[in-house]
């Protein structure tokens, strides 16, 4: 691997995940399995990368009670490079919650990252010559707009942005339309996301869309149905791997690091969403949101 390090900027949260063992009835309590542990788009995306063999710079905004020190910690203890993010007493750590029914499909989630308002371009602008001389940027839009649009107008490194949500996608449109480069190298995004953001009915229409609005690689995941992609004119439909659900839960994350770390080695596109798929696969075959094991499937 490069000596160059990734950096990886967005939410860290505890994440509290139940799974169903039975069907799921509303307004009742259904039996299942509560656990504890760590999460965040970004934070996924880091610990994947630092599976698969890369040194990550983490820039995030931690909690100042027990759960921020535990977030803080965890994620030293993994090998996180925390130079770049701060501990806020006063604040209040970011925190989700999941409830997934027996197949491993998610019913419901509530994320509360408002902490990550703190990663405001007055907070990223000093971080900025260290961000720069990264082999890669990554950012989630758990961060607001006008940090997206910040790192877009600034970032010189690779811009790789995952959007987390339909809600938080519009983030990173409303970034890109106000930006004064309009320059993104990829964007990874689901295809309910994507038809929010475009209002195009489509995959093949809702990259068009994106790619005008100055993202290079769009990349389109559908679920079972593989992702679609599309660069420089060039439109591909690639199929998922098939495999036994455990649990969906941070597959989109991996898909993303696998996106990352294909154009670290050098794979072009679209090539690299065969690498972005073995990671997802990985973790669906994983009760944990980040697969140790994930290097073994790529």
């Amino acid at each position: 691997m490069s000596e160059r390090y990734i950096t990886v900027i967005g939410g860290v949260n505890i994440d509290i995940s139940a799974a169903l063992t039975a069907p799921f009835v509303p307004a009742d309590s259904v039996p299942g399995h509560v656990s504890m542990g760590f999460g965040g788009v970004a934070r996924n995306i880091a610990h994947n990368l630092l599976l698969m063999g890369h040194q990550v710079k983490f820039v995030s905004v931690f909690g100042g009670e027990t759960f921020g020190d535990m977030c803080w910690r965890e994620c030293q203890a993994i090998g996180l490079d925390l130079t770049l993010s701060e501990r806020r007493e006063g604040l209040r750590n970011g925190l989700y919650l999941c409830v997934n029914d027996q197949t491993g499909d998610m019913i419901a989630a509530v994320a509360d990252t408002d902490i990550v308002n703190h990663l405001t371009p007055a907070f990223l602008e000093p971080r900025l010559e260290e961000i720069n001389a990264s082999a890669a940027v990554v950012a989630d839009t758990n961060i607001s707009s006008e940090a997206l649009q910040f790192l877009i107008d600034n970032c010189t490194a690779p811009l790789f942005v995952d959007t987390v949500s339909t809600a938080k996608a519009a983030r990173l449109v409303h970034a890109l339309q106000h930006s004064s480069s309009r320059r993104l190298h990829a964007l990874k995004l689901n295809l309910i996301e994507a038809q929010a953001v475009t209002g195009c009915d489509s995959a093949p229409r809702a990259a068009d869309c994106l790619i005008a609005m100055g993202v290079r690689q769009v990349y389109i995941t559908l679920g079972s149905d593989g992702v679609y992609c599309a660069c420089d004119g060039r439109h591909e439909h690639f199929h998922a791997i098939p495999t036994r659900v455990i649990n969906t839960t941070g597959a989109g994350d991996a898909f993303m690091a696998g996106i990352v770390h294909a154009a670290m080695l050098g794979i072009s596109f679209p090539d690299g969403a065969h690498t972005a798929l073995k990671a997802a696969h990985a973790t669906l075959l994983s009760l944990n949101t980040v697969n140790p094991d994930i290097n073994n499937y790529l």
